[in-house]
């Protein structure tokens, strides 16, 4: 990017007086930013975007309201202590929560049409300790969702989605999905109306905290430097900030073309939510597999690859549309942030800067609740 000094006005009517500088503009830099301004209504809050769009998954995610498959949650149990699971577990929930009280269900079409998750002819004995355990699970999450039976057997609906070899499935009744698209522009309104500037296009390139307050500098070469700092960039964040524990992970998405007599309703996971996939306007959105090929899917730039995209085209004609045309309309790929544990990070980095980044692919549930919780700590 060509560098270039701003103008005395530029300097003096956009880049000076900033109280609170959000990078990044997703779901948690704009809740964050909301957040702020709702407190201190006479601030003046800047978000701060390198891309044309929020550039990284807040605009590329599969709008799943969802907050874990049992197959999910029973990995997460061999890694991570009981209390530590169900706590993010709350907080997704709640998260959503949040989420649609913040935006409202109408505005980015929210239903909660329960998700299922898959499980295949040759999975049977997952199944059984799937099943083994849904009273376990229920009476975990019963204080959280207010349901007794949050997750229960759903075979009866395998035949009526069409699909091939799939045997089993545990339906969650308290998850839903949303329009991704409508979320997010109904987020940028929601902050423009509370006074939050947004600034597209610029990109920062290095974040520091002087002895006079915290400094960024832009890829044009500019100097900004606000009284506080939110870093909520998720999946970039090492960019700004190296010693955060921080890793991106790539998912591919594909979307088919309307199918005639689509069959498919529903959000459905699949291999403990590596893979899922929905009906968007009568069409399959099917995105995920990185598990396939973590090293190469762990990076931060976009794209896709011959591998995952064969194994997402090979569920989508052997077992989603088994027997059905299709053909293929867009393909995209999203960043996310992720780590050794599934739990965000928000903590202070320095006495003016803070940090809300690591949804581990959870940001439509959680991003609310952590740029908020990452705005609190800059009051």
């Amino acid at each position: 990017m060509q560098k270039t000094s701003p103008s005395f006005w530029e300097r003096a009517s956009f880049l000076s007086g900033i109280d609170l500088a959000v990078i990044g503009s997703g779901i948690v830099g704009l809740s964050a930013a909301i957040h702020f301004k709702e407190r201190r209504p006479q601030s003046r809050v800047v978000v701060l975007e390198r891309g044309a769009l929020p550039l990284g998954a807040s605009t590329r995610n599969a709008g799943f309201a969802c907050f874990g498959s049992l197959t999910e949650l029973m990995d997460d149990l061999e890694k991570q202590a009981e209390d530590q699971v169900f706590a993010l577990v709350e907080k997704r929930w709640r998260g959503l929560q949040r989420l649609r009280s913040r935006i409202g269900d109408a505005a980015m079409d929210f239903q909660l049409s329960g998700n299922f998750e898959i499980f295949r002819e040759d999975e049977e004995q997952v199944y059984q300790k799937c099943l083994d355990q849904i009273e376990y699970f229920n009476k975990k999450v019963q204080p959280i969702t207010g349901s007794a039976s949050t997750y229960c057997r759903s075979d009866e609906a395998a035949g009526h989605f069409g699909f091939k070899n799939v045997k089993h499935l545990i339906k969650n009744s308290c998850e839903g999905q949303l329009h991704t698209g409508k979320m997010m522009r109904r987020l940028i309104s929601l902050a423009q109306e509370k006074g939050v500037e947004i600034f597209s296009g610029v990109q920062i390139e290095n974040l520091e905290d002087s002895t006079s307050g915290p400094v960024l500098e832009t890829a044009q070469g500019w100097e900004l430097r606000p009284a506080k700092v939110l870093a909520a960039t998720n999946g970039f964040a090492r960019q700004l900030l190296p010693a955060l524990d921080v890793q991106p992970a790539r998912n591919q998405v594909i979307i088919t073309h309307p199918v005639p007599g689509l069959k498919v309703k529903g959000c459905f996971h699949y291999d403990r939510g590596y893979v899922y996939f929905r009906n968007v306007d009568n069409r399959i959105l099917l995105g995920g597999a990185r598990n396939l090929d973590f090293e190469t899917e762990k990076t931060e730039q976009f794209g896709d690859t011959d591998l995952i995209q064969r194994a997402l085209s090979g569920l989508m004609s052997e077992m989603i549309l088994p027997g059905q045309k299709w053909s293929l309309d867009m393909c995209w790929s999203g960043i996310m942030g992720v780590g050794p544990e599934k739990k965000p990070i928000v903590q202070k980095w320095t006495e003016n800067i803070a940090v809300a980044v690591r949804m581990g692919g959870m940001g439509v549930a959680i991003g609310t609740l952590v740029g908020e919780e990452g705005a609190e700590l800059l009051f």
